[in-house]
């Protein structure tokens, strides 16, 4: 049966046209429309000009408009502003005097809150004092101190973070930049006091000797893994006990050990061997630093711009699409250890060749290389952002001594801080509810730990 209305749709016509013989033409909107499929609304014949362009936003407007984004930056900063309330209320809780104004708060409550802000005011003062500037402090030396004990407690701290860092972005998990750094230490003195060399070339010789000496202890764990597939957080941690024991019966070896002395303590380094003062002798600032920048372009120019790094980052995203694009992942497994070795060797070496100390004993090292993880993840496993993380590290270590000092906090308390700072920023959907954050490049804080922040 034949269609009366040739116009309607039917299945043979499942576009009908737009007008029909008893109504009105179709207008040139009706059949643009139609023309597109009905997936587009065409502009009215009636507004030839199309509407003006909006104005792009000002730099201040973006700025406003992402300020309260969950952005790294933003993230961040407000971690170290719970943090930092978190560590008020452990010293509140942790002052006996200072908790005994709370037995009354509701007959005096100013005392509970006078005593709480003259303790957390005073505490924190005394780390940006110890840590930045100490407003009442007179002569060159003293104004410089703070931050030249802050850049003095830095520089091991980006070695160590960098070796981290470079594992992780390759997909590797360094635990042992600690073991890495006490034999950069161990080759580093050695050369320092046994080999009588001129100076600069003693100083050359002893930096080396230490990165060597993390290069091995890296290439052991790197080859294990890239032959046998052995787990490398296994094989760094067991080398780490080993390089401790090693260090131990080292230092009370004969030729080694101080013949002056009997507890366990190594020969000085020579002078010569050691790094120059920045600010004079009576400021503990040294070369190392500058080491540590030069090392932290490399970093990052060794990741961005190189071959070689373009195929460590392509084997810790997917080792096995990097094997069939022709990359070597059994080599480059390897080379990303050796890389981290000889960092946390260099950050090993800042240690005794430095200012810190000027010879081996048991606990020489500290605590530089575990402290680089958490540098490395503060810094999300990128160059100049564990720069700057361990620079804060080391502002707080050498706040934290002043504030030990003058206020009477334990200095564990500064440890506290910076794993508050940590766990926030390791948990960004935890600071996004408490603060309400919009929700801004947030996928770029969720991305999984193992292939690089």
């Amino acid at each position: 049966m034949s269609n009366p209305n040739p116009g309607s749709g039917t299945p043979d016509n499942p576009n009908p046209q737009a007008g029909s013989p008893d109504k009105e033409p179709a207008t040139e909107a009706q059949a643009a429309q139609t023309a597109l499929g009905n997936t587009e609304r065409a502009e009215p014949a009636t507004s030839p000009k199309r509407p003006a362009p909006e104005a792009k936003p000002s730099l201040g407007r973006l700025f406003l408009d992402n300020l309260w984004a969950a952005n790294t930056f933003t993230v961040t900063l407000l971690s170290l502003v719970l943090a930092m309330v978190v560590g008020a209320v452990l010293m509140i809780v942790s002052d006996p005097e200072v908790l005994a104004t709370y037995s009354y708060i509701t007959a005096r409550p100013s005392d509970a809150l006078t005593a709480s802000w003259t303790l957390v005011s005073e505490a924190y003062g005394n780390l940006f004092k110890g840590a930045v500037f100490d407003p009442e402090a007179v002569g060159f030396q003293a104004v410089m101190s703070p931050i030249s004990e802050t850049l003095t407690y830095t520089a091991p701290l980006v070695f160590t973070g960098l070796s981290v860092a470079l594992a992780f972005r390759g997909g590797l998990f360094n635990i042992g930049a600690q073991g890495q750094a006490i034999m950069g230490v161990i080759l580093a003195a050695l050369a320092g006091f046994l080999l009588p060399l001129p100076p600069g070339l003693h100083l050359l010789v002893a930096v080396l000797a230490g990165a060597l000496g993390g290069a091995v202890w890296g290439f052991i764990p790197g080859i294990l893994k890239a032959r046998t597939g052995a787990h490398e957080v296994i094989n760094t941690i067991m080398l780490n006990y080993i390089a401790t024991y090693f260090l131990t019966w080292l230092i009370m070896q004969n030729g080694i050990q101080d013949p002056n002395r009997t507890d366990a303590i190594s020969r000085p380094v020579d002078a010569s061997a050691q790094f120059p003062r920045l600010l004079g002798d009576g400021l503990r600032v040294h070369a190392g630093i500058i080491l540590a920048v030069l090392a932290t372009w490399a970093v990052w120019w060794l990741l961005n711009r190189s071959t070689l790094g373009f195929e460590l980052r392509a084997v810790g995203a997917n080792p096995d699409a990097a094997r069939t694009a022709g990359i070597s992942v059994t080599r480059t497994y390897v080379l990303i250890m050796v890389f981290a070795g000889i960092l946390a060797g260099l950050g090993g070496s800042n240690m005794v060749l430095g200012s810190t100390a000027s010879a081996l004993t048991p606990l020489v090292i500290a605590q530089i290389g575990f402290d680089g993880i958490l540098v490395a993840l503060l810094g999300r496993v990128k160059p100049w952002g564990v720069a700057l993380a361990a620079l804060l590290f080391g502002a707080l270590q050498a706040g934290g001594n002043r504030m030990q000092s003058y206020s009477g906090i334990s200095l564990e308390l500064v440890t506290v801080l910076q794993a508050l700072i940590v766990i926030f920023i390791a948990a960004p959907a935890l600071v996004k509810a408490i603060f309400q954050l919009r929700a801004a490049r947030a996928a770029r804080l969720q991305t999984s730990l193992a292939k690089g922040w």
